[in-house]
């Protein structure tokens, strides 16, 4: 059985594509899900069966410590320890600031940043105890440049790239690597819904000419996940197309 790996935000789009890489490299792979979302899951599990994968699925909220802390407990029980953590739950909740609530910049810190570290905190020490580990967290270019109407989601992405330079640097003596991916517009669901003349728009705007693929960002994840990615820690991969560079 290989290394186990944890996708949260698992059966989304980036999700299901970053979780058939980490299968391909030949681990023991759980996608992570919202527990409302329970038959949905176990349809996903089912189509990547038919796709010859055999993928565990679990549920977590993300934005809940103890539920983050059972759901690591569970899987070590079940399937061994979790040596590789990939940190991709996210939402959006977009608003210009003055139209903004509470509520919609809350549920985007919860799930997209602090949701960072309550999965990193359950498995960090284990993984510098046994002196190996991958983490990756997953940013967004908005978190780079920042994006009109999505202060909250560019406030957390951001945060995530201060969340991984920090503890990069607590991990890499024991062989932890912490890297954070920054994708730009990928052509995942929620972005081709977007109209088709404001895609256009964006799509002119990325210097390569085209939207990025879920497999773009997955074999970046791999790249960073993979045994011998041992010297490359705090780091922030832009898969964007060129859209940001800095």
């Amino acid at each position: 059985m290989g290394k186990v790996a944890i996708v949260t935000g698992g059966t989304g789009g980036l999700g299901t594509a970053m979780c058939l890489a980490l299968a391909d490299q030949g681990r023991t792979v759980v996608a992570a899900y919202y527990p409302a979302e329970a038959e949905k899951a176990r349809a996903w599990q089912a189509e990547r069966k038919t796709e010859g994968y055999d993928i565990a699925v679990y549920p977590v909220d993300v934005t809940d410590f103890a539920s983050c802390a059972a759901l690591v407990e569970q899987i070590e029980t079940e399937l061994g320890p979790v040596e590789v953590l990939v940190n991709n739950a996210g939402i959006t909740r977009d608003a210009v600031l003055k139209k903004m609530d509470k509520t919609a910049w809350d549920a985007v810190i919860a799930t997209n940043l602090s949701s960072v570290f309550n999965m990193t905190r359950q498995v960090f020490e284990k993984m510098a105890a046994r002196r190996f580990g991958r983490i990756v967290n997953i940013a967004s270019v908005n978190g780079q440049k920042g994006q009109f109407g999505q202060a909250n989601y560019s406030a957390a992405k951001a945060g995530v790239h201060g969340f991984t330079m920090a503890v990069a640097q607590e991990g890499a003596r024991n062989g932890v690597t912490v890297n954070t991916v920054s994708p730009g517009y990928i052509g995942t669901e929620m972005v081709m819904a977007i109209a088709e003349d404001v895609r256009a728009k964006i799509v002119a705007q990325i210097p390569v000419g085209r939207l990025g693929t879920p497999q773009d960002v997955a074999r970046t994840v791999a790249f960073l996940t993979d045994d011998d990615a041992g010297y490359i820690t705090g780091a922030d991969l832009y898969v964007n197309g060129g859209l940001y560079l800095h």
